[in-house]
């Protein structure tokens, strides 16, 4: 058994993991070559993914900015991936020193990885947990060590739910997260599309990994903030979501949309 109580064969290597892929393609080194092959054939095809995944991650600086700015100062991010500074409490505490965050993954080897990171931390915690079960997430011990659910939190969901199936029912893993947040509370998503170009054979390569890719519209995007009211501009291109300066990319060169929205009641 290791220290966070799973066995090392409960560790999957033989498949790319999402969590890994988006690890190499950041520029990591907390990953497998099957990680590093997977990367390269999604890029090959879709040669946008280096840029969309930088992107991405800069809808999330500026979105954990936002709220943070609008007096948020606790943080539950599921789908957190492999650490990768700055961090989601790292930039949240450039703001306010005293945000907590509990960060959820379903990947053994991210929960190793964090937990080393984090370790003495009392305000940030790790848990293993899958956005799959959302009631499981938000009754995790280690997600209530630090989040209270009678205050405004900020659910963090960049770049995950598109992991989900229609069959997984996304809108209801949605549905349940939404309700477990007290009003004043708000929700970061940002999520893959294929809306400006076909791209099938980039999610053919995540047929084989730990999760497939679930590529959604744009309507279909704007429907997971159910509940929520949206705040400008709503649901966007990820660099053209309040950016801090002039988008180097023109409009449909990056495939991920993404939004911050307030449940109000």
């Amino acid at each position: 058994m290791t220290e966070n109580g799973f066995r090392a064969e409960e560790i999957d290597t033989s498949r790319p993991h999402p969590a890994r892929i988006y690890d190499y393609l950041l520029g990591g080194k907390n990953n497998y070559e099957v990680d590093r092959e997977a990367g390269d054939r999604l890029a090959a095809a879709a040669p946008e993914v280096w840029s969309g995944v930088r992107a991405n991650r800069d809808f999330l600086r500026r979105a954990v900015r936002y709220v943070v700015g609008s007096g948020i100062r606790q943080i539950l991010d599921i789908g957190t991936g492999l650490p990768s500074s700055p961090n989601v409490h790292e930039i949240a505490r450039e703001l306010a020193p005293d945000v907590r965050v509990a960060y959820v993954d379903n990947d053994p080897i991210v929960n190793t990885y964090a937990n080393v990171l984090l370790r003495g931390s009392a305000a940030t915690s790790i848990a293993l947990a899958d956005l799959r079960d959302p009631r499981a997430v938000l009754d995790h011990p280690d997600v209530r060590e630090v989040i209270d659910f009678d205050e405004p939190v900020a659910l963090l969901l960049v770049a995950i739910v598109h992991f989900l199936t229609e069959a997984e029912e996304p809108e209801r893993v949605l549905a349940t997260l939404r309700d477990g947040l007290p009003a004043g509370s708000f929700l970061v998503l940002s999520h893959a599309t294929g809306d400006f170009a076909d791209r099938s054979a980039a999610q053919a390569v995540y047929d084989n990994a730990t999760a497939t890719l679930n590529l959604r519209s744009r309507a279909e995007v704007e429907r997971l903030f159910d509940g929520f009211t949206l705040v400008e501009p709503g649901v966007a291109e990820v660099p053209f979501w309040r950016p801090d300066a002039p988008p180097r990319t023109r409009p449909g060169d990056i495939g991920y949309y993404g939004g911050v929205a307030r449940k109000t009641d």
